[in-house]
């Protein structure tokens, strides 16, 4: 009787992972009217709040993922999730604007190099042609995640109130941590019980390092110094400036201007993270068929250029909207393609970082995550400058639009056949190895 193979079992982990991470985000958003008339705190402090957690995600996301590519997946994964678990829980007891600030800078500098870990465990793990497939799924879990957070996190806080409700997902983190503990291991070689047939397949299927290459101790002048790596940000900024509007302040808008119960807000503001889900899977599948085709560098290039000219025309209707529905339907169009853009830039991260994967798409998922920061200040900011505070925020939107359309143009410039190689003069991009048929 076949086995299931255990890469599939390690996908599992990765995509409860992301899932429980975004659960963990997600909670904040929807608490946020409790937390606001519990603490006394201003639409402008609880924009703070949300960007406290971005600003400390953002700020951790390279330590993170040099962390993995030095320790290794196992077990930086399971202690960064107890760690941002103890303050999800502490986060119930925050008692003035302050303490909350700080307990969710924390939270976001504990969930920083989740994403990286993943990579590092993907290069080892996960064959070339199987890798787009594998990020969307991973990201799909996070979007999946966030969806059922909305209305299920709604009716655990009417059940248990908003401080109650941390700790539960306090918990949850102990459990996945102790799992991928005892389960996981960080690479392929290690696991007894796994086939000698998919053993191999992995080893022949991933990236081999070579010189350089191999040495885990890549530098941040080596970094700095990579032109993929700094287009890569770039687009990664639009693309989390655009989605992390989703994760703080689209419930509470969707509630307020069209006078909606917690739970019609929650499933209105759901959409968009299926929307999402599916972006990733689309990706995810594009990008193995084109790289199964011959065309290493369209792999990814495709599906991240169709995805940000989705989500600049999602973003303009949802400037326009005039119906809760109508402004779920267009922001869904405009996280369906953001998500589409997530797979094919983690996978070109792991392309050109090899095992420097982690920190590598730390330094990228960092610039990410300083436009998650910069929207939920832009937000209140920018309806503020508004005639009348416009309530559809249209300049917010506008904004948004406009750096996706640009981040549209940047990947017409990022090869992933490009690594990133640590060596005495700094960068060589260059991979003889592989070339786009």
């Amino acid at each position: 009787m076949s086995r299931l193979p255990k890469r599939y079992l390690l996908v599992t982990g990765t995509f409860l992972l992301s899932v429980l991470l975004y659960v963990d985000r997600a909670c904040i958003s929807v608490a946020k009217g409790d937390v606001q008339d519990d603490l006394g705190l201003s639409d402008q402090q609880i924009g703070w709040v949300f960007s406290a957690f971005a600003l400390g995600y953002a700020l951790f996301q390279t330590p993170g993922g040099w962390l993995a590519d030095r320790l290794g997946p196992r077990r930086v994964l399971a202690t960064i999730v107890i760690a941002w678990s103890v303050f999800t829980g502490l986060t119930a007891a925050a008692f003035n604007f302050v303490a909350i600030l700080v307990v969710r800078f924390l939270f976001g500098a504990g969930e920083a190099g989740a994403f990286p870990g993943m990579s590092r465990a993907v290069f080892s793990w996960i064959p070339m042609s199987e890798r787009g497939l594998v990020q969307g799924i991973n990201f799909s879990g996070s979007r999946l995640g966030a969806a059922l957070a909305l209305p299920l996190i709604a009716v655990l806080i009417d059940g248990l109130g908003w401080r109650g409700s941390f700790v539960v997902l306090m918990l949850v983190g102990f459990v996945w941590a102790v799992a991928w503990y005892v389960l996981f291991r960080d690479d392929p070689a290690e696991v007894e019980s796994m086939s000698d047939a998919e053993r191999q397949l992995i080893l022949d299927g991933r990236q081999q390092s070579s010189g350089g290459d191999g040495d885990p101790g890549l530098t941040a002048a080596a970094i700095g110094r990579s032109s993929t790596v700094g287009l890569l940000c770039v687009q990664y900024f639009a693309s989390n400036f655009t989605f992390f509007i989703a994760l703080s302040w689209l419930f509470p808008l969707l509630k307020e201007r069209f006078a909606l119960s917690g739970l019609e807000a929650s499933l209105y503001a759901s959409a968009p993270f299926v929307a999402g889900a599916i972006g990733s899977w689309v990706a995810g599948w594009l990008i193995d068929v084109i790289y199964r085709a011959g065309h290493w560098p369209a792999s990814r290039r495709v599906p991240a250029v169709a995805g940000f000219a989705f989500a600049t025309v999602g973003l303009l209707g949802t400037a326009y909207s005039e119906t809760a529905f109508a402004t779920a339907a267009w922001f869904s169009l405009a996280i369906f393609g953001a998500d589409m853009t997530l797979a094919p830039s983690w996978t070109t991260c792991v392309d050109i970082g090899k095992k420097n994967a982690g920190v590598v798409s730390g330094t990228m998922n960092m610039a990410g995550n300083i436009g998650s920061f910069v929207t939920s200040l832009a937000f209140p900011f920018l309806k503020g400058l508004t005639v009348d505070s416009d309530p559809s925020n249209k300049a917010f939107f506008f904004v948004a639009a406009a750096l996706n359309a640009i981040a549209v143009a940047v990947w017409f410039l990022i090869d992933p056949r490009k690594p990133i190689v640590a060596g005495k003069e700094g960068v060589v991009v260059a991979d003889a190895g592989q070339a786009d048929g």
